[in-house]
């Protein structure tokens, strides 16, 4: 595997300047150092570019690869969308039934009681609940107790939208709760493993070699509120050394998952963040749906349904959008979102164009220092999939180029579909 990786990298990377390198060197002025960058570029039928340029553990020196396996942030809720359209084909759950129906117990926006919740609306972000307190509780506590009145935006079930984390919190307890299995063996059997996928949500279902191919994220300073672009770099997540972590939950006492209940708190396994895998085999995942549904012979979903998820639910209104349902457009990175997955609205001007009539889909992730993404464009039967796993800055510091994403992710867009 890492010869071919290997070869890939040396067919990629001219003697020429490489944009992705010269964000590594820190040359490019137009925004922060990183501590590594992965590219990756697919057709339909193959990868036809992978790179990786810096390190995926400075303190060992150990390069980064394309083969380094890396939590890929917010990109975890398109997979999880994918197993949801899964069971939705399988009869067991319903986009738009209330969701208390499954669970058991119905979660209620307080000032709209009667209103229901169903998937459709949490895999759009359209469902009325925002992050507020926390969206990820400890294995002992129960989802059903720490869903707070904070926990709830104005707006009606199914009349805004408003990106939050514990959507999918929700959407994890509810594949649980519909089919008696543990959310981290559910995205493995529906996903992962059918597309011979070496990865998993916190690791679980990962093997002993992709941990030790574990990419760490920094940033230089503590956190996302401490920057010091002259300071050493910053371990965040994932700094392994090779070694399993005895919990891959939050746990109050004694992480004790043979007595976890599933459906009780589908928050325990990060499904709004915690998927770790290659960005070739993230980039698989959007072949996946460039193909209709089927890969090297896996039919994972129907084309029909393929179609269903990549129709948007809600799209900004005002000047960038047409909508008629309101929403915060997240920095103006988000004007249009579908069941599952983030749609780029192809608009001139709007302010979600990486590059002119960006017409995608897919997603952003941003966690820990770690900025990343995973775009289909259909019209050109090509996918781009990044991640850049640490910046010396805040990124945010840095002027805008072409769109609302930070600089770097405007660069490294750029080079992968030019």
């Amino acid at each position: 595997m890492r010869a071919i990786f290997a070869l890939l990298v040396f067919l990629a990377s001219p003697a020429a300047a490489n944009p992705l390198a010269d964000l590594i060197a820190g040359s490019d002025t137009r925004a922060p150092q990183l501590s590594g960058v992965v590219g990756v570029v697919a057709t339909r039928s193959r990868i036809i570019r992978a790179e990786a340029h810096g390190l995926a553990d400075i303190a060992a020196n150990r390069p980064l690869m394309p083969d380094s396996v890396i939590r890929v942030a917010s990109i975890s809720k398109l997979v999880v969308a994918i197993a949801v359209w899964r069971l939705v084909e399988q009869g067991k759950i319903d986009l738009d039934r209330d969701v208390g129906a499954v669970l058991g117990w119905q979660p209620r926006h307080p000032a709209h009681p009667d209103v229901p919740v169903t998937l459709r609306q949490l895999l759009s972000h359209t469902s009325g609940i925002v992050d507020g307190p926390g969206y990820g509780f400890a294995l002992e506590e129960r989802l059903q107790d720490k869903l707070a009145a904070q926990h709830w935006g104005p707006g009606a079930p199914g009349q805004r939208f408003e990106y939050a984390n514990l959507n999918y919190g929700l959407i994890a307890s509810v594949m649980e709760a519909a089919t008696g299995e543990r959310f981290d063996r559910l995205m493995t059997r529906l996903v992962l493993a059918p597309l011979k996928i070496d990865a998993g949500y916190n690791w679980q279902g990962a093997s002993d070699a992709a941990i030790a191919r574990a990419a760490v994220l920094y940033r230089k300073g503590a956190d996302e509120s401490h920057w010091n672009a002259a300071g050493p770099w910053a371990a965040q997540v994932d700094d392994l050394h090779g070694q399993r972590s005895a919990c891959p939950v939050r746990s109050i006492a004694s992480c004790d998952l043979a007595a976890y209940q599933p459906g009780s708190n589908g928050t325990i396994f990060s499904p709004q963040g915690g998927l770790r895998i290659t960005i070739p085999d993230l980039a698989r995942i959007g072949q996946l749906l460039l193909r209709g549904g089927e890969l090297s012979g896996a039919r994972l979903l129907k084309p029909a349904t393929v179609k269903a998820m990549l129709t948007p639910v809600w799209q900004a209104s005002g000047p960038q959008g047409s909508g008629a349902v309101p929403g915060d457009d997240y920095h103006g990175q988000m004007l249009c979102y579908g069941a599952g997955p983030q749609c780029l609205s192809g608009r001139k001007g709007a302010t979600d164009q990486p590059v002119p009539n960006a017409r995608w889909w897919g997603h952003l992730g941003e966690a820990y220092g770690l900025l990343a993404g995973l775009w289909v464009d259909q019209k050109r039967g090509r996918v781009f999939a990044y991640a850049l796993t640490g910046t010396s800055a805040d990124p945010a510091r840095f002027p805008k180029i072409a769109s609302a994403f930070y600089s770097a992710e405007d660069i490294i867009i750029a080079e992968l579909a030019q």
